[in-house]
């Protein structure tokens, strides 16, 4: 029994030490976010041009007005420098795979660029099986008799998912750069002229904005999302690009420059998540990916489970993907150690998500060998090292979604109590998904290959939205939720134990995996009545 209680007793040190080690380096990502970013100089202008340009339309031709390049600085980044004393030609990419309810929504805002229309052109990259066809040839009909550059491409099979598709749609593309949006994006109209001036700098691959959330008081499901997709467009890209790191392009809401695709080695299938795998290339290359904390794009969050879950399996997995594949390259390149160590811990992120799941399982037997271990001098005080893990996280949640650019205009009052309120529950949630999570990444480092699985979007922006119909949804009961729902008992268990033995070293952590396991369990089942 000792050699197991210390055997018990390493695993879960080993896990607890991983993500501790994980969260200080987040820590470290929460201090550059802090500091102020390298100033970037508005490109220069004309001799007897004014200092700034801005685009403004009017009856039809396209002029330039004056504006000031002073610009305030908040969190390290600059508003976007003046225009460009030049249009650039840019390709709209709109990658889709049936997307019937948010494709028309896409087109009309791509359409609405305040950007010269003879200087941009819009690719439908078109895989669609279903309806979605029909509409996107209707829409593209509509602007073309408006003067519009659009055109819907479609293959002859969908080989390499979006990446084949990206792949396949830049041997088409017209443009010096090419901005590509999914399908549940609603760009806004000055996206382009906000985001093409930083490529003045000819060392800027990439151009990233933030997304933002359009129904993320939709439910509790959407709100914890956006709390955790917060704290990646702050903290994490502001910090990594603040301290010099490897950044990652997030496969919509941004612009890339042709030749940084090209030097990257262009678009590649092996991975779930290609847009990481090119960012990474890319950089390695020479290139540089510029963040605009400042320029939302709009997006809608998954609204049920378990297409939040299938999102969340793909990321997983193709991180682990692009780690296996990548991690080699970022080692053997010219990068400071720094550097390298801050790419190795962006790459494994995903990995985080094993160890939570090892670590919830294994404190478990840990509770109850407590007093075969107390016999060799241990204490369960040793445990209070950890705390600094859980602090560091609390400190950059609290930032993302409190502090940060996009919560300046809000009340912070009310951003404080809601993030009091959902913090708890966002780490419920996300120890519930431990072990979904973690058979995403074990697939991702056994190199097992699965196809892209789209996650389904309806148009619901408002609470008063409602699903219209059950098409895209899978009324599926898996293994890995009924595992869910097990675990939901088990930690349920080690609540009634703590009690039992006098010993609640545990009993929160355990508290929060019962509920975070139910949770997933309750609403997986649920969600998938409506697809029946």
């Amino acid at each position: 029994m000792t050699v197991v209680a210390f055997v018990v007793l390493a695993i879960y040190t080993f896990s607890l030490l991983y993500i501790t080690v994980y969260c200080l380096l987040q820590f470290n990502l929460l201090y550059h976010y802090k500091q102020e970013g390298p100033t970037v100089e508005p490109p220069a202008l004309p001799a007897g041009a004014a200092t700034g340009t801005s685009l403004k339309r009017s009856t039809g031709a396209t002029t330039l007005t004056a504006y000031t390049t002073k610009q305030p600085r908040i969190s390290g980044i600059d508003l976007a420098p003046a225009a460009p004393p030049r249009f650039p030609f840019v390709t709209v990419q709109l990658p889709i795979y049936n997307e019937l309810y948010v494709i028309g929504r896409l087109i009309d805002a791509v359409a609405a660029f305040d950007y010269p229309r003879d200087r941009y052109e819009i690719h439908i990259l078109d895989d669609s099986t279903d309806e979605t066809v029909a509409l996107v040839a209707e829409k593209v009909k509509y602007y073309r008799a408006r003067g519009y550059q659009i055109k819907q491409i479609i293959r002859a099979e969908r080989q390499g998912y979006k990446a084949g598709a990206l792949r396949d749609g830049t041997q088409l593309a017209g443009g010096e750069f090419i901005a590509i949006f999914d399908a549940d994006f609603v760009p806004e109209p000055s996206f382009l002229r906000r985001t093409i001036p930083y490529f003045t700098d000819p060392t800027v691959g990439v151009v990233q904005t933030r997304w933002e959330h359009l129904n993320e008081d939709y439910s509790l499901i959407t709100r914890l999302q956006a709390l955790q997709l917060n704290v990646h467009f702050t903290v994490e890209q502001v910090g990594r690009m603040n301290g010099g790191h490897l950044l990652q392009f997030n496969g919509t809401a941004g612009v890339w420059r042709r030749a940084a695709i090209d030097a990257g080695g262009g678009w590649q299938p092996d991975t779930l998540t290609e847009d990481l795998d090119l960012s990474i290339r890319s950089q390695l290359a020479g290139y540089k990916i510029r963040y605009l904390e400042r320029v939302g794009s709009p997006a809608e969050l998954p609204v049920e489970m378990n297409s939040f879950k299938s999102q969340q399996h793909r990321w997983m997995k193709g991180g682990a993907e692009t780690a296996r594949k990548m991690l080699p390259d970022v080692w053997h390149s010219e990068l400071a150690l720094g550097h390298k160590v801050q790419a190795t811990a962006h790459l494994l992120a995903s990995s985080i998500f094993l160890f939570v799941f090892l670590c919830g399982v294994f404190s478990v037997p840990l509770l109850f060998l407590f007093s075969e271990l107390a016999q060799y001098g241990f204490s369960k005080n040793f445990f209070a090292l950890f705390l600094a893990g859980l602090l560091s996280v609390i400190g950059i949640y609290y930032v993302a979604n409190v502090q940060s650019v996009a919560n300046k205009e809000k009340n912070f009052a009310k951003s404080v109590f809601k993030f009091v309120f959902l913090f708890p529950l966002f780490l419920a949630l996300s120890m519930g998904l431990s072990l979904h999570n973690s058979v995403a990444v074990l697939q991702g480092y056994r190199g097992k290959k699965s196809p892209f699985v789209r996650t389904p979007k309806f148009n619901i922006s408002t609470v008063r939205d409602k699903l219209k119909s059950k098409k895209y949804l899978s009324g599926k009961l898996n293994l890995i939720t009924v595992g869910e729902g097990v675990l939901c008992v088990y930690f349920l268990f080690a609540v009634w134990g703590a009690f039992y033995l006098q010993n609640t070293t545990f009993v929160v952590f355990h508290a929060l995996l019962a509920l975070g396991y139910g949770a997933i369990f309750f609403f997986s089942v649920k969600h998938l009545g409506l697809a029946k």
